[in-house]
């Protein structure tokens, strides 16, 4: 499978947008389980079929699932390749914060060390006036 790891700056805020919602989340991780009719994730939730049409609706115009007709029932189904694409995203970021908390912790380590070598036993504490 081609993965595109690129995304619009619209489709990065749809893919957030959906997954936003516990119940968008939960919709997308049981269509990754088995393709699901509306109807049967609309069973599950403490809400009518149309709210659940609608968070459909937004998980599918983020292209994290795929929507079929068969008959009169529409099927649902999670887009594997959106999918690692958001993941891909995700990743991105979470390396890109990794990086700005390692060199924190350097910075700190660093002055750290810095305030222990420069530290004089009988003198007052560096920042600090004596009278």
């Amino acid at each position: 499978m081609v993965v595109r790891n690129e995304l619009s700056d619209e489709q990065i805020d749809r893919v957030f947008q959906a997954l936003a919602a516990s119940t968008r989340r939960d919709i997308l991780r049981r269509t990754i389980e088995a393709e699901r009719s509306v109807s049967e994730l609309a069973r599950d939730y403490d809400m009518s079929f149309a709210a659940v049409q609608k968070h459909v609706a937004v998980l599918e115009a983020a292209e994290l699932i795929v929507k079929r007709a068969e008959g009169r029932e529409r099927l649902v189904r999670a887009n594997p390749e959106m999918i690692a694409r958001a993941r891909a995203l995700l990743a991105r970021y979470e390396d890109l914060w990794r990086s700005r908390i390692s060199r924190l912790d350097d910075l700190l380590a660093e002055d750290s060390a810095t305030d222990e070598t420069d530290s004089d036993p009988g003198s007052a504490p560096r920042g600090s006036t004596t009278t």
